[in-house]
């Protein structure tokens, strides 16, 4: 693959020569800000949403993306991380409970975990295993305590030094010291660590999805050979654009071609990013809506919640040249997609009558 970085956050003055035509072609609305629901996410499935400490609720987000007419919510985080499985469980039956109340259908709910148990702990296949027998449908490589984090834009130090200033945040960290208080998942010979090939079999095995988090290029590769080696088809590179992951739009192609989902974010889209929308479009034109999916990748402050972040990232996506078939088939339960299975497991049956669909805009 090639190490080269362009910039997708195009420049203002460039990026406005795409994003005018887009802005005034695109009409969802009326939106009217009084509705107590979020239009334009019919039937979409989010599989990376937050709802830890000091994030959006779990049963909050899940009671708007049920009024909203949303199918799923995958929660990466969420309160209780120790048991997601059962954190999940109890937001679903207070959901369930609601709903019914209120006449809604529900919108199904999933748990996620993380691989680590937080900075200076070792990765462990048997806590991955608990997870999974727990009822967890997605694991998560590293994110901000992977090396390559800690290198990229520093941490905070009270995760690893707990006398230091629980308010500060480091500048980027060394390439040593992100590796002394971050994880690493390759050896000395650039290879695999053992646990974490035993996680992807585990994974395989359960039929649950795995993303990449925040791997080096290095990772990143031997993640996607392992995964081709043991026939695994559901690895996830979150983010395909962040600082972190860092894709080019070939590499994406290539990512694909080896058999990974594209799964591009709000986050990338937002403030704190500001990746180009039309360079997401062209991404998703390049490598093939059937290898995509959205999220949102939302819960912090600074964002908006999980299904207006999803209305937003829609809404981007289809001014920029995503159809309605399109978005279907990269961000709802309405795609089967022909021959291959979604990231997560199969949404229920009351789910599956829906009509098969494909395609995308060509450009212009």
């Amino acid at each position: 693959m090639a190490e080269t970085k362009p910039n997708y956050s195009t420049p203002s003055t460039i990026r406005s020569v795409t994003s005018y035509p887009a802005r005034r072609g695109f009409k969802q609305g009326p939106v009217d800000p009084s509705l107590d629901y979020v239009i334009g996410v019919d039937d979409a499935i989010d599989i990376h949403c937050h709802a830890h400490e000091g994030q959006q609720d779990a049963l909050g987000v899940a009671k708007l993306a049920s009024k909203s007419g949303m199918m799923g919510i995958l929660y990466k985080t969420i309160v209780g991380r120790k048991d997601p499985a059962a954190a999940v469980n109890a937001v679903r039956s207070a959901l369930e409970s609601w709903c019914e109340e209120k006449g809604l259908t529900s919108v199904h709910v999933w748990a996620g975990s993380s691989v680590t148990q937080g900075f200076l702990s070792k990765i462990e296949a048997a806590w991955s295993a608990k997870m999974l027998k727990a009822g967890v449908v997605g694991l998560w490589m590293p994110n901000n305590t992977s090396a390559n984090t800690l290198s990229v834009v520093g941490g905070k130090p009270i995760a690893w030094d707990k006398t230091a200033d629980p308010n500060a945040h480091t500048e980027p960290l060394s390439w040593s010291d992100s590796l002394k208080y971050g994880h690493y998942l390759l050896d000395d010979k650039e290879q695999l660590l053992p646990e974490i090939e035993e996680i992807f079999r585990m994974a395989h095995d359960h039929g649950a999805a795995i993303f990449f988090g925040h791997p080096t290029k290095q990772e990143f590769r031997a993640m996607a050979e392992f995964s081709h080696k043991i026939g695994f088809k559901k690895g996830v590179v979150d983010h395909p654009f962040s600082p972190f992951v860092n894709l080019t739009i070939e590499e994406m192609k290539e990512a694909a071609a080896a058999g990974l989902w594209l799964n591009f974010t709000y986050d990338e889209l937002s403030p704190l990013l500001g990746i180009d929308p039309a360079n997401m479009y062209k991404a998703i034109r390049t490598v093939g809506p059937e290898h995509c999916t959205l999220s949102s990748d939302a819960g912090e402050p600074l964002f908006p919640n999980s299904v207006e972040s999803l209305r937003l990232l829609r809404g981007h996506m289809a001014a920029f040249g995503c159809t309605p078939r399109c978005l279907s088939r990269i961000s709802s339960s309405r795609s089967k997609r022909s021959n291959r299975s979604s990231p997560l497991l199969h949404p229920p049956p009351r789910w599956r009558w829906r009509k098969e669909v494909r395609g995308i805009k060509p450009a212009v």
